[in-house]
This record gives C-alpha cells, sequence and structure tokens, in this order.
C-alpha cells in the first residue's frame, strides 16, 4: 500500500483540492478530502496518443524507462516500421518486448505493409493478416491508412482491412496530410476516425467540424503544436497530444510534459490541456489506463507545480517507476535480435549519375516538415556525370535497397546545407531501406557500408572519419541503454552539425522521411524519384 498526500488536479470535475489518495493492488483505492493544501499536484498518467516507438531507435522496453521520466504511461503505438522489415513477426516482437516492463503499450494492426507498391518493403500484411493481427487482444486499433488514395478509389485490398477494423469493433486511424474539401468528407467517411498530419489550422478546423479528432504533433522533425493549438480552444474534446517520432535525444529532454506545459504557458485551460494528454485518448481508443478515479489502475503523476510540470513521480498500476528525474525501471536483457538485411557494400561509383538533360528535378527539405517541396535546376555537370553543388545546397541523395542486391536510386536534393562528407540511415521511412544524402560519392559509400557492416543503423562519414550507431534490432532499433543510445546518437548529430555543415535541426529525423512516398511532395524510394502529388514515378532530367 502506498499513501499520497497531494492535491488532486481532477480533470472530470475541473476542479484542484488536497486529498489523501491510497493505493493498493495496483489500483486507486481511495481518494479522501483533507483540509490543505499539500505542496504538490497529482495528475492521471500522461498518455502518446501517436508514436512510432521505432524512431526513438529504441526497443520497446527502453522506450519505457526514459518516458516515464517524464510522467508518460502510455503510448498508443503503431509499429508498421517494424512491420515493413518483419511483418507480423515484428508486430509480436514490439508486444512482447513491451510486456516486460511496467508500462501500458496499446500497440494498433499496421494497415500499411507495405506503405507503397512503389518500394521494395520486406514484409507484406494483408488483409488476411490485419484480421488476424486485429483478433488479438494487445491490438487496440487499426494503425493509420496512409494509402488515402486506395480509400478514395474503393481499392478492394484498403477496404477490406477497414472492414476487419470495423468488425473488430477497434478504432481506425488516419493520416491524411492536405486532403481537403470533398475528398477529406469521403475518406473520413470510411470509418476513419484520427489525423495527426495536419499542417495548418484551416486544415485541422475543417477536419474536425468533420468530427474528426485532432492529434497535435510535436516530434523531432514535424512540429505542428503553434499551427494547431487553438483547436485545444475550439474542440477541447476532440485533441489529443503525440509525437509520431521522438528521436532519444529529444526522449531524453521531455515528452508530452513538454506540450502540456506549453499549452498552459500560452493561456489554454489548464484542463483542455490535460484532457488532450489523458481523458481524451483514453475515451477514444477505449484504453485501461487510470485517470485518477477511485478504482482506477494506479496510473499517475506527482508535479511540482501546474507550470513547468516538474515530474517528481510516475506510477503505473501502482509501481513506482520513475523519480526525480531518474528511472526505475530496469533494463531489459536482449533475448533476440531479429533482422532482414541482405544489402551489400558499394562503391563510390555506384553513386555516380549520367546527365541526360539540361534540367533536373530537385527534392527540397524542410526544416520540421515531413513535407517537401520541388524544383527544377540546371545540374553541375563534370565529364558528362551530374555533380553535387554544395555551394547551391544541392547535394545527392539515394536509397539503397536493403532487402535484396541491387543498384541504388540516385537523385538530388537542397535543404541540408552540408558542405562535406554524408551522413546515411536506415531508419527510413516506411520501408526502411538505407537512405544517404553526401557531397562526396566516396562518403556516401563510406557511411552506406558502415550501416552494411553493421546489418543497420545510422553514420556519417567524412574526410576519411566515419561515426557510427548500430541499431540491430530490425536495423532500426537498439536494444542498449536508453541513455547511452541518446548520448552515442548526440555525437553522431553534432558530428554532421558542427564537422560536416548541416544546418537543420534533426537532419537524421528529417532524412528518415525522404523515402516517405505518402507524404508529398517530392521523396525518393529504391525505385527511383516519386511525385507524391501525383502518385507516380518522376524523372530525373528533364528538358526547358
Amino acid at each position: 500500500m502506498k499513501v499520497l498526500h497531494v492535491n488532486v488536479v481532477d480533470v472530470h470535475r475541473r476542479c484542484i483540492y488536497p486529498a489523501t489518495v491510497v493505493l493498493a493492488g495496483g489500483r486507486i483505492a481511495s481518494i479522501e478530502e483533507e483540509y490543505g493544501p499539500f505542496e504538490h499536484y497529482l495528475l492521471p498518467g500522461l498518455i502518446d496518443a501517436h508514436v512510432h516507438i521505432e524512431s526513438s531507435m529504441l526497443v520497446p522496453s527502453e522506450f519505457a524507462r526514459m518516458a516515464v521520466v517524464h510522467g508518460t504511461v502510455a503510448t498508443v503505438s503503431d509499429p508498421h516500421e517494424i512491420g515493413n522489415v518483419l511483418g507480423e513477426e515484428g508486430v509480436r516482437y514490439m508486444i512482447e518486448n513491451g510486456k516486460k516492463v511496467p508500462f501500458h503499450f496499446f500497440f494498433g494492426a499496421p494497415s500499411c505493409v507495405p506503405a507503397t507498391v512503389f518500394e521494395t518493403a520486406g514484409a507484406v500484411i494483408d488483409a488476411r493478416g490485419v484480421a488476424e493481427l486485429l483478433a488479438m487482444p494487445e491490438i487496440r486499433y487499426l494503425a493509420e491508412m496512409m494509402n488515402y488514395p486506395g480509400v478514395l478509389h474503393g481499392d478492394q485490398e484498403v477496404m477490406a482491412k477497414l472492414e476487419a477494423a470495423k468488425k473488430a469493433g477497434k478504432p481506425i486511424d488516419g493520416h491524411a496530410p492536405g486532403l481537403r474539401g470533398e475528398d477529406a468528407r469521403r475518406y473520413f467517411a470510411a470509418g476513419i476516425t484520427t489525423d495527426h498530419e495536419c499542417f495548418s489550422l484551416e486544415e485541422g478546423r475543417e477536419k474536425a467540424e468533420l468530427g474528426v479528432q485532432i492529434l497535435i504533433r510535436e516530434g523531432s522533425a514535424a512540429k505542428n503544436f503553434e499551427a494547431l493549438i487553438p483547436l485545444l480552444a475550439s474542440h477541447p474534446e476532440q485533441v489529443m497530444f503525440c509525437s509520431d517520432d521522438k528521436h532519444p535525444d529529444d526522449l531524453m529532454e521531455g515528452h508530452i510534459n513538454q506540450l502540456l506545459a506549453r499549452a498552459v504557458a500560452a493561456g489554454y485551460d489548464l484542463f483542455d490541456a490535460l484532457r488532450a494528454c489523458t481523458v481524451n485518448p483514453v475515451r477514444h481508443y477505449g484504453l485501461p489506463t487510470g485517470l485518477l478515479r477511485e478504482g482506477d489502475s494506479a496510473d499517475l503523476v506527482v508535479v511540482k507545480d501546474l507550470e513547468t510540470f516538474e515530474v517528481l513521480e510516475t506510477y503505473v498500476r501502482g509501481t513506482l517507476t520513475a523519480q526525480n528525474g531518474k528511472t526505475l525501471i530496469a533494463s531489459v536483457p536482449a533475448v533476440a535480435t531479429p533482422n532482414k538485411f541482405n544489402a551489400s557494400a558499394l562503391k563510390a561509383s555506384d553513386f555516380s549519375v549520367k546527365a541526360t538533360g539540361t534540367k533536373m528535378n530537385v527534392i527540397e527539405a524542410y526544416e520540421g516538415e515531413l513535407i517537401t517541396g520541388k524544383f527544377a535546376a540546371k545540374p553541375l555537370v563534370k565529364d558528362g556525370m551530374a555533380m553535387a553543388d554544395p555551394e547551391r545546397d544541392i547535394l545527392k541523395i539515394a536509397v539503397v535497397n536493403r532487402y535484396e542486391k541491387s543498384k541504388p536510386a540516385v537523385a538530388f536534393i537542397r535543404g541540408f546545407g552540408l558542405k562535406e562528407g554524408a551522413l546515411a540511415s536506415c531508419v527510413a521511412h516506411d520501408s526502411h531501406n538505407i537512405v544517404v544524402v553526401g557531397v562526396d560519392d566516396a562518403d556516401m559509400a563510406e557511411a552506406v557500408n558502415a550501416i552494411v557492416k553493421n546489418r543497420g543503423g545510422i553514420s556519417a562519414s567524412a574526410a576519411g572519419e566515419t561515426r557510427v550507431l548500430p541499431l540491430p534490432v530490425a536495423g532500426i532499433m537498439s536494444a542498449d541503454d536508453g541513455y547511452k543510445v541518446a548520448q552515442d546518437y548526440a555525437e553522431i548529430d553534432s558530428f554532421t552539425k558542427n564537422r560536416m555543415g548541416c544546418r537543420l535541426d534533426a537532419p537524421f529525423m528529417t532524412l528518415s522521411f525522404m523515402a516517405l512516398l505518402v507524404i508529398p511532395s517530392l521523396k525518393l524510394s529504391d525505385k527511383g524519384l516519386f511525385d507524391g502529388e501525383k502518385f507516380a514515378f518522376a524523372e530525373l532530367f528533364t528538358d526547358p
């Protein structure tokens, strides 16, 4: 039994009162109002309403160890990253690893494995596989339906997956960046209930008026909090907070607690902000996570104040999991590192590109966005070959098939600002082939080969010096201590900025989305340059 003397922040009654709270058997045995006030405040445990655990480069048990320090007790997690590598086996790995620690992982059945037919993935999860996953009690929902063209055109396989979720009585997550008007109405009318891909307030309002739950995302790459937070005032019952993708160094600094503090600091109602990361996800997904009522699961956070929301203690099912900035969850020894990796070492010449036109289509990467732009540029040509041009910040980008030996697809990109070297990653949504951006073909080969040697990871190479963070679990995660992974990641991140000149805040996170074809506008897969607006391949070189 545990007794807490705290100021209870009651989200349901929208009031704060001093109380003695008794925890027993993993639940809240009683809440008795007292004379006070007491020094600290008790909140329901915080929930990340949409996150890909794999993007943290940590297995679930290590993610949990770091997240509880910030008051997070649960995540609504889409395992489609590992699903694209290992299929249903990968989803089951995430579930089983997550069970080994005191934390609530609520996984979904990946709806788009592979994300498109325009890239090579390691697995396929068809409608039958989705139905099998949805029959599992650990699977709480159908994860984001990224194939919105398939929904709009009534694709048979897509519709079968939606029907499987409806038959199972489980909600369906959406993914509809920029979808507006009649197309948006038809997409959500198919039974899809959420969207975390809104980029503007107008888009968010339009979708909220359709009854859609809007997940305000603030991750390591995509940051939409400032644009969308006014929805908290106008649609408080339809807003949730999420990170979507969170790198380990960012997770070390904070999580959903940061969004809670920012919302309150911006003048939004405390109880509405708390709803967004407690009540709303619990109600929408039907989660068993406690909401600070008698009889609830004892999933609680003790905070110093209601301004900074500095976390003093976190409880999951009554177990003290974090205290004063330190995790109390022990690391789980890795018993298996499932993977699928068949790429072989490359040479500098594998990245050469013959100039076959006077203009070329170039990808434009944006800070803090998953979407990209596109523009036409005259190539820098030497001996008939198109070269990277760091003076104009037009660099080479390539995607290397990790599942079978083949020639890399090569294109050009602006926005990374590299002055020398190359950076590469096997964390490359959603098929997790190897993506590399560089100034020099030899450095591009070195960076890729460091990942090949380790059967997964991220790397950076410049002037004969190569840094690598191995990610042996499915090629995209490490089972090492999360704080060590965060430190190692921060060192490579610093190397790309201070040594190589990269000007992006999160270069590896941005890099990881340059092969995500389902988010416009121009992306690159292992099969070639892809126009996300036309949903078709594009030519690299064009004539005026």
